[in-house]
């Protein structure tokens, strides 16, 4: 049976008891419109592993809480007013109150998985949200900073964004208390390609690049972060031509500033191009995934596959 995001809310009856009123609402009203996906990749990696239901309920609700309280935490962070096109926690009630519901999901994923018995995946959950605040300490560092590196950026991006990915392929095996350390390291390397591929392309929709969920242009670069895209594009300039380029206020503006609409053609061909460098990297680590599962869990592999079609190109694989 499919399940929803909102499914995931009750793993224990105490996750969210009903002398939490505001607590209930602001789950079932902010959080019912996420896509799930990285619950989504939960179900087909037990479906696979042939995990059994109450532990795929788990993982699949930790995943969540970890992911929404990030966000609770992070609009308020950044003064973003709207959550998956409501308005956000923070606003609705009020800022005291998103960081209490954040940090009630992250208590309750702890109390969850603590009932589950396995203390590797206590402690690599522990370890996967120390992640997620390190990340943000180090990318609050860098607002403002317009000559930021894409390797600075892909050491925040490791700890926000793939930390999450490589969680949802490494807890499965290690709720099977399948430990084998060269398995885990080609997990790991997996997780943290899909993370920096899907946070690449999340971060060319800002220049209206396979724009379809119509995010704000050049959002980020107006609210003083230089994303990865953009640190590529600026690579190399003068301190001059890079003051010029972060004063655009549109795309039209921003063409001209890299030296015209050619210019920026040229340069998101060459991303492109970088980034199916790490699209053959986890093609790799891929095939050697094979070694390491058992008779009948091949098809692990097939599903794993188009996740990077999905995740850079924003496309279904064909």
């Amino acid at each position: 049976m499919q399940r929803s995001v909102i499914d995931l809310k009750v793993y224990d009856p105490k996750d969210f008891p009903a002398y939490l009123p505001k607590l209930n609402k602001l789950y079932d009203d902010l959080f019912a419109g996420g896509k799930g996906f990285r619950a989504k990749l939960i179900r087909m990696m037990s479906a696979n592993l042939s995990l059994d239901a109450k532990a795929e309920l788990l993982l699949g609700q930790t995943i969540e809480f970890i992911h929404n309280a990030s966000l609770l935490h992070d609009d308020l962070i950044d003064r973003s007013h709207l959550r998956r096109g409501k308005p956000a926690a923070w606003l609705k009630y009020t800022p005291e109150y998103a960081v209490l519901a954040g940090d009630y999901l992250l208590a309750r994923v702890m109390v969850n998985l603590s009932g589950h018995g396995n203390i590797k995946l206590v402690q690599y959950t522990a370890e996967v949200i120390s992640d997620l605040l390190e990340g943000e300490w180090l990318q609050d560092s860098v607002v403002g900073d317009f000559f930021v590196t894409l390797e600075q950026l892909d050491r925040i991006h490791n700890l926000k964004t793939a930390s999450l990915f490589k969680w949802c392929i490494r807890a499965p095996f290690i709720a099977q208390e399948r430990y084998e350390d060269e398995l885990h390291r080609t997990l790991e390397e997996m997780g943290t390609l899909l993370g920096q591929l899907f946070q690449r392309s999340d971060d060319l929709l800002d220049y209206d690049i396979r724009n379809d969920e119509g995010k704000a242009i050049l959002g980020d670069l107006k609210s003083g972060y230089l994303n990865s895209f953009g640190a590529f594009v600026c690579k190399g300039r003068s301190r001059q031509e890079i003051d010029n380029i972060v004063k655009s206020k549109n795309l039209e503006e921003y063409y001209a500033a890299i030296g015209g609409k050619a210019q920026f053609d040229q340069k998101l061909l060459e991303f492109d191009e970088m980034n199916k460098g790490l699209i053959q990297m986890y093609n790799h680590h891929l095939e050697r995934l094979k070694t390491f599962l058992k008779p009948g869990e091949e098809k692990l592999i097939d599903h794993l596959r188009p996740l990077t079609e999905i995740l850079y190109w924003r496309r279904k694989p064909s």
